[in-house]
């Protein structure tokens, strides 16, 4: 007899990915005997394949037009799944899974997509107000399912964080530095994003007075922002932006000893593999996206028009520019 087949649609963000982890984990624990197989985006690979009750991943089409849809439909169909989990609360996602044929879809009732799933929980004021953790979990107890303590993790194997620490190496030639990592992009928009020169303000006092070798992640499209930062610190720093795959990513928090971020996926990785965060937050709210446990730290202002949902702040950017690098050295000294 073959065992059941569940596909997961994982979120299309990497730090809800990393958030929704025990919910998969939970997942894989109420049906013990079942193929778990998660549907993400390409970077999602990096991430879903090193979890070792997860069976397989498919890769899908990040556009969600009508040709994407049915290719990824028809992708999803043969492979003959009994149930699928949504872990999106999109239409197109639901979309998906309906014209896949799959018998049960399971979801929370969101964006008008009720008629597409087999068993839509309805999306409450308190679901919406939790972590984003508890939030994916929250969707499992309501269907039904024995739930756990969460707990966040990120399976990084000795090999990978060796070949990272040997390429460090390589470009510091010095052993045995504070590493710490400055994340200073938000893909979301500018208004995530504490000001470039706090930023050099806080490496110049960190390399001064802690000895530290600052190293400064991102994507591609965030390189001027690491490049503005490193080419104003008093001493040399490694830019990593656009040369870090997930997993490459993953190696390079786990060696860090510390973790300085705006309100970002990789804060979240950074927090399951238990690197010490301190996390930058301005327009969004920390109670629903911040670190969710130990060690980490958040600094944020209440401002009178916070939250908003702007990319771009229209006014002076007080939520971010009132979090001074002072301050967030003393944050530090905590971890340090």
């Amino acid at each position: 007899m073959e065992s059941m087949k569940i596909l997961v649609r994982a979120p299309n963000w990497i730090g809800d990915s990393i958030l929704a982890l025990p919910a998969l984990q939970c997942l894989s624990q109420n049906y013990p005997d079942a193929e778990i197989w998660v549907a993400t985006r390409n970077w999602g690979e990096g991430i879903f394949k090193s979890i070792s009750f997860i069976k397989d991943v498919l890769v899908l089409p990040d556009q969600a037009d009508l040709k994407n849809l049915r290719n990824a439909a028809q992708k999803i169909k043969e492979k003959r799944f009994d149930i699928g989990l949504l872990l999106t609360n999109s239409f197109a996602s639901a979309l998906s899974f309906f014209m896949a044929s799959i018998p049960e879809r399971w979801g929370y009732s969101k964006d008008g997509r009720r008629l597409l799933l087999t068993q839509g929980i309805p999306l409450t004021e308190k679901e919406m107000s939790r972590h984003q953790v508890h939030y994916y979990l929250g969707l499992l107890s309501r269907l039904g399912m024995k739930t756990h303590k969460p707990q966040l993790f990120f399976p990084v194997r000795e090999d990978e964080t060796k070949e990272t620490e040997q390429n460090l190496l390589s470009l510091t030639r010095k052993e045995s530095r504070l590493l710490i990592t400055f994340h200073p992009g938000a893909s979301y928009g500018p208004a995530k994003r504490w000001p470039v020169e706090f930023f050099i303000s806080l490496g110049a006092r960190l390399q001064k007075e802690k000895g530290a070798l600052i190293l400064i992640t991102g994507t591609s499209a965030e390189s001027n922002l690491a490049d503005q930062i490193s080419s104003q610190l008093p001493e040399s720093s490694i830019v990593l932006t656009g040369k870090t795959s997930v997993r490459q990513l993953a190696s390079v928090l786990k060696l860090s000893h510390l973790f300085i971020s705006n309100d970002s996926g990789p804060m979240h990785i950074a927090n399951a593999l238990k690197t010490p965060v301190v996390a930058l937050f301005g327009p969004t709210n920390p109670m629903r996206t911040g670190p969710f446990q130990e060690p980490s730290v958040v600094l944020k202002k209440d401002v009178p028009c916070w939250p908003c949902s702007y990319r771009e702040c229209p006014f002076d950017h007080r939520c971010m520019t009132q979090i001074s690098p002072d301050e967030v050295f003393e944050a530090c000294q905590n971890f340090l």
